[in-house]
C-alpha cells in the first residue's frame, strides 16, 4: 500500500516513532549549558570584526583605523545588555523569552512584534551561520567556492533531518565543537600576539590597503563620515546576537537554574568580548583587509599566524562546526517560539503537534524552507545578509527590556527602583541602537524586515481572529445536556463516529450517526495532552446515551489507533454481510481555501487510510464555518 512505504520510508529518514513516555527534560551542566546555548554567539566572532573591516574598507586606510573604536563601542553594547538579561533571568526562572516577557508586560502588540522579530531572527540565524560556515569552508578548499549554495542547502537539510530525527547526542559530544573553536581562537590570538611583539608578522602598509580597497571599489574611496561609520557598526553588531538565548533556556541548566544560568551568561560574555575584541586588535595590528567573496578574515589571520599546517585546518573546521552548532540553537527556538504563539491562536495548531520524534516536526520544517529560501535569493552571501540580520534582534532586545521595567514596577518589591532603571537603561540604549541599524542598513535590505515584521503581526491578528470566529460558531452550551433524533426503527447499520471535541461539529456528526443507526459508538483518540479525562466527563454530562470509547495513542498517531478498532469492530459485525459498518467523520468546511492551512486536515488522511484498509462506507459530516 503507498501508504506503508511513505510510513517505511519517513521511520528510514527520521527514525522510528517514540513513545510520549519517551519525553524527557534534558539538564545540562554549566560548562556543557556555555558549550551548546551559547555557540550562537561565541560563533558570531567569526564574522563580526570581518563585516566592521568590509565597510571601513570602502574609506581604504583611513576608515580602517576605526575598526577599534567601533569595536569598543559593540563591546561595551554587549555588557549593557548582558546585565539587563541577568536581571531577566532572576525575574523568569522558567524562561524569560522577549515574546512572553513583551506579551505578559506590555500586550498583545508589542508581545507580536517581539515575536515576529524573533521568529525572523531565528531563519536569519540559520541561514547566516549556515553561509558563513560554508564560507570558512570554501576559504580552505577554494574550488569548491562555485558551488556555495548548494552547499548551504545541503547543510540545511542535514540540520533538518537531524532535528526531525529528535536524537539527543551526549551533551559531551555536543559541546566538543564550541570549545575547539575558542581553543583555535585563543590559540590563534596568543600566537598572533607573541609573532607581532617579536616583528615575526609583516603588516600590510596603509598604501597596500589603499590599493587593495581601491581595486575592490571601482578605484575610488570613499571620505570617512558618520554613516559609513554607522554603516560598520551596524555591521559588527551582529556580535551580539545569540545572547538572549540563555534566558530563553533557564529551565535547561541544573538547580538552581537562575543562579547557573546568571554565571554562564556572565562567563559567555566575558569570553565573547575577549575573542571579538582580541580578533579585532589584531586585524588592526596586522592591517588585514577583507574582500567580499574572498577568503574570510578568520582564514587570513590563521594563514598569515599559522601557515598553511594542520593548526589552520582545525581553525577552519572549527568554524565550520561552531557556525553549524550556532544554525542547529534555533532548531530548538523556533520551533518553541512557534508552538508559544499556536498556543496562544496566533500560528496554525499544527504547530503545537509533537512529530513521531517527540519533536514540533512542523516548526522544524517551517524554518527550513523559510532558511533555504533566503540562502537562494541572497546567494549564500554572509555580507548581504548581514543587513537583515541585527534589526529583529536589537528590536526583540528593546521590547524584552522595557517589558521588564513594566514588570519591576507592576512588582514593587525589594530594590524595584534600581532594577527598572538598568532594564531602562538598556532598553534605552538598544533602542537608539535599532534606530541605528535601520538608518544606516534600511536599503541595504533592512526594509525588508522593516517591511516583514507588521505584516507578521498583521498575519498573527488575521489568524487569532479567525480562530475567535471559529471558536463562537462552535461553542456549546458546557453543562447543558443535548437532544439526539430517535434512533431508526430498523436499525440501520452499526456506525462509529469519530469525536476529537464536543462542539458544534462534531454534535452534528453524532446526530447524523444516531439518524441512521441504533448501535453507535463515539471514538475518541487520547494523544497524551492530559485533556481526555474532562472530555469524558463532558461526554458524561452531555451525551450520556452514546457509549464512548477512549483510545490510547502511546505515539500520538490519530490514524493507526483509529484503524485498528475500526478493524475489530468490522470483524466483530462481520455477521451480518447485508449492512456494512459506517465510519462517520466531522469535517469543517471553511469559506475560504487559504483558511484550510489553520485546521488539521487529519480527516482526509483518515478518510484515506479507512478506503485503502478496506472499509467500504466512509462518511463525513460536514460544518460550515
Amino acid at each position: 500500500m503507498p501508504r506503508l512505504r511513505l510510513d517505511r520510508l519517513k521511520a528510514a529518514l527520521v527514525g522510528a516513532p517514540l513513545p510520549t513516555s519517551a519525553h524527557a527534560e534534558e539538564r545540562l551542566s554549566n560548562g556543557e549549558a556555555l558549550a551548546i546555548l551559547s555557540s550562537d554567539a561565541l560563533s558570531s566572532v567569526a564574522y563580526a570584526t570581518q563585516e566592521i573591516v568590509l565597510v571601513l574598507g570602502m574609506a581604504g586606510a583611513a576608515g580602517l583605523g576605526f575598526t577599534l573604536p567601533i569595536t569598543g563601542l559593540i563591546v561595551a553594547l554587549m555588557v549593557i545588555v548582558a546585565i539587563s538579561y541577568r536581571q531577566t533571568i532572576k525575574a523568569y526562572p522558567h524562561g524569560g523569552g522577549s515574546y512572553r516577557v513583551s506579551h505578559e508586560n506590555l500586550g498583545d502588540i508589542p508581545g507580536l512584534v517581539a515575536g515576529a522579530s524573533l521568529s525572523i531572527d531565528y531563519v536569519l540565524t540559520v541561514a547566516v551561520s549556515t553561509a558563513a560556515g560554508i564560507a570558512a569552508l570554501t576559504s580552505y578548499f577554494p574550488s569548491l567556492d562555485t558551488i556555495r549554495v548548494p552547499l548551504c542547502l545541503a547543510a540545511v537539510v542535514v540540520l533538518m533531518v537531524a532535528n526531525l530525527r529528535g536524537v539527543r547526542s551526549s551533551a559531551q559530544i555536543l559541546s566538543a565543537p564550541t570549545y575547539v573553536f575558542m581553543a583555535a581562537v585563543f590559540t590563534l590570538l596568543v600566537a598572533g600576539g607573541v609573532k607581532v611583539m617579536a616583528g615575526e608578522l609583516t603588516p600590510i602598509t596603509a598604501v597596500q590597503q589603499n590599493l587593495l580597497m581601491g581595486e575592490e571599489h571601482g578605484g575610488q574611496l570613499m571620505a570617512v563620515g558618520g554613516v559609513l561609520l554607522m554603516r560598520a557598526f551596524s555591521s559588527g553588531c551582529a556580535a551580539l546576537t545569540g545572547i538572549e538565548a540563555i534566558s530563553d533556556s533557564v529551565m535547561a541548566f541544573q538547580p538552581t537554574e537562575w543562579k547557573n544560568a546568571r554565571r554562564v551568561l556572565t562567563v559567555m560574555v566575558l569570553l565573547l568580548a575577549t575573542m571579538f575584541g582580541g580578533i579585532s586588535l589584531l586585524t588592526h595590528h596586522l592591517g588585514r583587509v577583507y574582500q567580499e567573496n574572498g577568503p574570510t578574515l578568520l582564514y587570513q589571520l590563521g594563514q598569515q599566524v599559522f601557515g598553511n599546517g594542520s593548526l589552520l585546518l582545525v581553525l577552519q573546521l572549527s568554524t565550520l562546526l561552531i557556525l553549524l552548532l550556532a544554525a542547529n540553537t534555533a532548531y530548538a527556538d523556533f520551533p518553541r517560539l512557534a508552538n508559544f504563539l499556536a498556543q496562544d491562536g496566533y500560528l496554525p495548531r499544527q504547530l503545537t503537534s509533537l512529530g513521531d520524534r517527540l519533536v514540533f516536526s512542523n516548526g522544524i520544517l517551517a524554518l527550513s524552507g523559510f532558511a533555504g529560501l533566503l540562502l537562494v535569493v541572497f546567494g549564500g552571501s554572509v555580507t548581504r545578509l548581514i543587513p537583515l540580520y541585527a534589526v529583529g534582534v536589537f528590536l526583540s532586545f528593546s521590547l524584552s527590556q522595557a517589558g521588564m521595567v513594566v514588570h519591576w514596577w507592576k512588582e514593587r518589591g525589594r530594590g524595584w527602583l534600581g532594577k527598572a532603571l538598568v532594564n531602562g537603561f538598556g532598553a534605552s540604549v538598544t533602542v537608539v541602537v535599532t534606530g541605528v541599524l535601520l538608518y544606516s542598513k534600511f536599503t541595504q535590505g533592512a526594509w525588508l524586515v522593516v517591511l516583514a515584521i507588521p505584516l507578521l503581526v498583521s498575519l498573527f491578528l488575521t489568524i487569532k481572529e479567525h480562530y475567535r470566529q471559529v471558536a463562537k460558531r462552535l461553542r456549546l452550551a458546557a453543562d447543558k445536556k443535548l437532544s439526539l433524533p430517535p434512533a431508526p426503527a430498523q436499525g440501520g447499520a452499526p456506525v462509529v463516529v469519530l469525536v476529537g471535541q464536543l462542539h458544534r461539529g462534531s454534535f452534528e456528526a453524532v446526530r447524523y450517526a444516531r439518524s441512521i443507526a441504533k448501535e453507535l459508538v463515539a471514538v475518541h483518540v487520547d494523544l497524551g495532552l492530559g485533556k481526555a479525562e474532562a472530555f469524558r466527563q463532558q461526554w458524561q454530562r452531555q451525551l450520556p446515551e452514546i457509549p464512548l470509547v477512549v483510545l490510547d495513542s502511546p505515539y500520538r498517531s490519530l490514524i493507526d489507533p483509529v484503524l485498528d478498532f475500526v478493524r475489530q469492530f468490522e470483524i466483530e459485525h462481520k455477521k451480518d454481510r447485508d449492512k456494512f459498518c459506517t465510519v462517520v467523520l466531522p469535517v469543517f468546511v471553511t469559506r475560504h481555501r487559504w483558511e484550510n492551512l489553520l485546521h488539521n486536515q487529519s480527516t482526509i488522511a483518515l478518510r484515506s487510510a479507512l478506503r485503502a484498509q478496506g472499509t467500504r462506507v466512509v462518511t463525513t459530516v460536514g460544518f460550515y464555518l
